[in-house]
């Protein structure tokens, strides 16, 4: 369903429509349900650039980045499928994301290169030169149409990024560099309409907690309409409000969706994965951008229904064909991506213990193994992993990444929450009373605790004196942080953070890190 302005276009007025997606994260071929891919997504995108033709408008394919990351076989290929497909698809520009530091430089060099459109970040600069470090905007032509596009990337890529990447980067304030850069940019071009692909988040009414400020803050800090569109990503959801500073909580694939307006910008983001893809139609007169209509089409996404009591999924819109010439072009990346599975990683002495009869009754150093990873992961102190999401063992010898499939099937995200004092002790007890044989029974790295008179005590923490005035960090997966096994629900928590990256990519990072890795040392 669409989002319709009652203001229309007349026959002299110039239309624009601007199609979108972001957090992309490897998934370059349809799920095991058949949802999204990049083969649908072009089919989708060439339909509708034929009806804006139609209709004559012109059209703008624009990423909120973060590309990298989320998929074994995109990420063994450095996500070669993905560019190259989005080149294919035929992109304009994208923001650089912060998982686009997830490789060494060189490797983004060769994505830059395997792009046939700009990555775009005005606020990363070197800070020897005090430089731009990547290309800050592109000037887009459409006939009569001058569109100025800017990226910027969350300045928290300074602190989540490997520093041995990021550590000669400055990540400006978005806005201190947006103000310059758009005065610039409106003496030197004096553009119709002028964007912002943003990788920074949508926090509704700039409540962006522990998280860098995002897009409603930087639409906030500029002058009023500097921006005319923020097409954003990152905090990986659909931006569909129910009013001024009400997010649409109730979203989902097929509903009407209205984006965000703060201080005269507009700001939209797609949700993720190329789950959808969002369609914007504008209209330019007197130097005034109308609003036309808004949708976020989904792209072969299921929705839950009620069906004589029960939930069953359908088709939320009509099917979308894949793309003959596309799937043709990934299936080798797909076929080659599975191969490169089965290869070794890493190298194991002894046996990691993952059985069912084991990691929902007692401690054991799989469970310690996955806690220790993930918590180091994201520099968190301690960890936690519930027993039923650790799914198999792995056995000594070379371990490939089918085995840490096995072991983590599930693609759970890999979180993390910071507490202190009595809240911590509170949800550590919690935690520890999950019974034995329960799928909710925990496994723990990093931190001790023992119990005197039914009352949980944390002696110490890394292995230093627990400190009731300190603020610890921990992981958790999404699933537990989300309430599944019966775990408190803290993904509202002040001081919850949610990363893009899957509990088997770390578990694989930390083979390939660490290997050979000694089950019997841990």
């Amino acid at each position: 369903m669409l989002f319709m302005n009652n203001s229309y276009a007349t026959n002299n007025e110039q239309k624009l429509t601007i199609l979108h997606t972001n957090d992309h994260h490897g998934r370059f071929w349809r799920n095991e349900q058949g949802e999204y891919g990049m083969a649908a997504r072009k089919t989708l995108i060439d339909r509708l650039r034929a009806e804006a033709k139609a209709k004559n408008h012109q059209v703008l394919l624009l990423s909120g980045g973060d590309i990298n990351t989320g998929v074994p076989e995109s990420d063994l290929q450095y996500a070669e499928p993905d560019f190259k497909g989005m080149s294919l698809i035929g992109y304009d520009a994208m923001a650089i994301g912060n998982h686009e530091f997830d490789n060494s430089l060189d490797i983004l060099d060769k994505q830059i290169a395997w792009a046939n459109f700009p990555l775009l970040s005005a606020n990363i600069f070197n800070k020897k030169t005090g430089e731009h470090a990547y290309q800050p905007y592109q000037i887009i032509k459409r006939e009569d149409l001058t569109i100025a596009v800017i990226g910027l990337t969350t300045v928290d890529t300074a602190k989540i990024a490997n520093p041995d990447y990021v550590g000669h980067f400055e990540f400006r304030t978005p806005s201190d560099a947006a103000a310059p850069l758009l005065e610039k940019l409106e003496k030197t071009y004096q553009p119709d309409i002028t964007i912002a692909v943003t990788h920074m988040g949508h926090y509704v009414n700039a409540k962006h907690g522990i998280n860098a400020p995002g897009d409603v803050t930087l639409a906030r800090t500029l002058d009023a309409g500097a921006l005319d569109l923020i097409i954003g990503g990152h905090s990986q959801e659909p931006v569909c409000m129910e009013g001024d500073n009400t997010a649409d909580s109730d979203f989902s694939p097929g509903d009407e969706c209205r984006p965000d307006r703060q201080n005269g910008t507009w700001i939209m983001q797609a949700h993720e994965w190329g789950k959808y893809v969002g369609k914007a139609e504008f209209s330019l007169k007197n130097n005034a951008l109308t609003l036309l209509s808004y949708e976020l089409i989904p792209v072969n996404m299921l929705r839950e229904t009620k069906h004589d009591g029960q939930t069953v999924k359908k088709l939320a819109s009509e099917k979308i064909p894949e793309d003959p010439k596309m799937l043709a072009f990934l299936t080798p990346y797909q076929e080659k991506g599975s191969a490169k599975i089965s290869q070794p990683i890493g190298e194991l002495i002894g046996d990691l213990e993952g059985s069912r009869n084991k990691v929902r009754f007692v401690q054991t150093n799989l469970g310690r193994l996955i806690a220790k990873a993930q918590s180091e992961s994201v520099g968190a102190d301690f960890g936690i992993i519930s027993g039923g999401g650790i799914r198999d063992s792995i056995k000594a010898g070379d371990v490939s990444y089918k085995d840490i499939l096995q072991v983590h099937p599930f693609k759970n995200r890999i979180t993390y929450l910071e507490l202190k004092g009595q809240e911590l002790v509170d949800y550590i007890s919690l935690a520890a009373s999950f019974p034995p044989d329960s799928g909710a029974y925990c496994q723990f790295y990093g931190i001790e605790f023992k119990k005197e008179n039914d009352e949980l005590i944390i002696t110490s923490i890394r292995n230093k004196p627990f400190d009731a005035n300190k603020r610890y960090r921990f992981t958790l997966n999404s699933y537990n942080a989300a309430g599944g096994d019966g775990y408190p629900n803290m993904t509202k928590h002040p001081h919850f953070v949610a990363t893009d990256t899957i509990d088997a990519e770390v578990l694989k990072n930390y083979f390939l890190q660490n290997s050979p890795v000694d089950a019997t040392k841990i």
